[in-house]
């Protein structure tokens, strides 16, 4: 019998490379199984629902039998001929712009003023995440009924029922029922229902922004605003960067702030491309189109994400 026989039959613990194969195989297992739910989940909630998106695109859909004629690129082209479409695009881009430079306005205030000391700071910071942290549909709720033309607050604030000698209007406002009321007040609800992240994000860095630099500022006579402008913005640019490409990618695709404050009213006033999507695939049961438009939305986010992945890689290879 051989030495390596006779070692095995005497019980001899196995030799370092197989306990470490044995080992490296483990990890591999595991890391397999910790794949898997993920990749599952990947293919299920994505990937599937985006190539049938694709592949309903180029039919007529009828949506409660999903069946209709093959068009090719005869959806697209009929699409790109629709005025609905364009008038959602303009609508979906001014309430992207419009409440994004809101919200980047108001976050950087309000971070910059939750950076200063004063006594009741931590409570003013909960307080500031309360609009972000409240329900969307309890959101709107209270927002239409303050935008509200025969019983809203604001409506008996201005006609001077709540402050005595304070009357601007005359004649109540139509808040949600008319252009440009409309498009105002979604916009307004939207930069205060997501201003807070812009504060959290700029607060965070605001804490990391060493003081060596505001004290070289003072010591060269800049003022408060100079500072601001020449130590404080550059110190901020790279997050409001990424912040500016998250929020317009979050923005671009709202929906249910939108649906719930005026459901794309008056008309399709307020209607935005997501607002069309679910217009075409259930009032109107042309699912074949509402993939179309999805489609077409892809293909703007795709965009977004492009100057995201970008910019998100310079600075990480900065770092």
């Amino acid at each position: 019998m051989s030495e390596t026989q006779t070692a095995r039959a005497a019980g001899a613990p196995p030799s370092k490379f197989f306990r470490t194969r044995t080992l490296e195989q483990l990890d591999n297992r595991l890391g397999i199984a910790l794949v898997v739910p993920s990749a599952i989940f990947f293919i299920v909630l994505i990937a599937y629902p985006l190539v049938q998106a694709i592949f309903l695109s180029f039919y007529k859909i009828y949506t409660p039998t999903l069946s209709g004629p093959y068009l090719a690129f005869g959806q697209y082209i009929a699409l790109f001929q629709d005025a609905e479409f364009w008038t959602s695009l303009r609508n979906n881009i001014v309430w992207t712009v419009g409440t994004l430079v809101l919200q980047i306005t108001i976050g950087v205030t309000i971070a910059m003023m939750l950076h200063q000391n004063f006594p009741v700071r931590a409570l003013a910071r909960a307080l500031c995440l309360f609009p972000y942290l409240l329900p969307m549909v309890v959101a709107v709720l209270v927002w239409r009924w303050l935008f509200n033309d025969l019983y809203g607050f604001l409506n008996h604030l201005f006609i001077g029922n709540v402050i005595e000698g304070f009357h601007p209007l005359e004649f109540p406002i139509d808040w949600l029922g008319s252009m440009p009321n409309a498009m105002i007040s979604i916009i307004l609800v939207g930069a205060w229902k997501y201003f807070p992240f812009v504060v959290i994000a700029v607060l965070a860095r605001l804490q990391t922004i060493p003081e060596q630099l505001y004290e070289a500022a003072m010591m060269d006579g800049a003022s408060a605003w100079q500072r601001f402008w020449d130590v404080t913005i550059p110190q901020l640019r790279s997050v409001l960067v990424i912040v500016i490409l998250l929020r317009s990618i979050w923005d671009f695709k709202e929906f249910d702030l939108i649906f719930l404050m005026t459901g794309g009213g008056p008309v399709i006033g307020t209607q935005t491309l997501p607002l069309m999507v679910y217009k075409q695939a259930f009032p109107l049961f042309a699912m074949g189109k509402a993939s179309t438009v999805a489609v077409a939305m892809l293909a703007v986010m795709l965009i977004f994400m492009f100057f995201y992945f970008k910019t998100y890689g310079r600075q990480e290879e900065d770092v």
